[in-house]
């Protein structure tokens, strides 16, 4: 059976505040990229509940963290879709992200 890695790297400041993230996915064809945020959910199915890390820096900016959540909303309708074939569903996650971007301000 075929294993797999990702890998997360938080440098963390004296406030337990992360200050750097980089990440590796070899088998994606990356290798200590850096990024800003990155927000990580798993299913524990013995609880029935999902389980999150959120982590971002000091240094992310407000209007990229709000593309970020816009884009996540729409991911998210797209992976909904692809798991249970709801389209409908979907849809109405892809009309929150859109109202979402309106709210925010970062409508394109």
């Amino acid at each position: 059976m075929k294993q797999s890695e990702i890998n997360f790297n938080i440098e963390l400041d004296e406030n337990h505040i992360p200050e750097k993230i980089v990440w590796a996915a070899p088998d994606g064809g990356v290798v200590g990229a850096e990024t800003q945020a990155v927000m990580l959910s798993v299913w524990d199915g013995g609880a029935q509940e999902a389980l999150r890390i959120d982590l971002w820096t000091k240094e992310m900016p407000v209007d990229e963290m709000k593309r970020f959540f816009h884009q996540i909303f729409l991911s998210m309708g797209d992976s909904y879709q692809s798991a249970t074939g709801e389209e409908d569903v979907a849809d109405e996650i892809r009309k929150f992200a859109e109202y979402f971007a309106d709210r925010s301000g970062i409508k394109m």
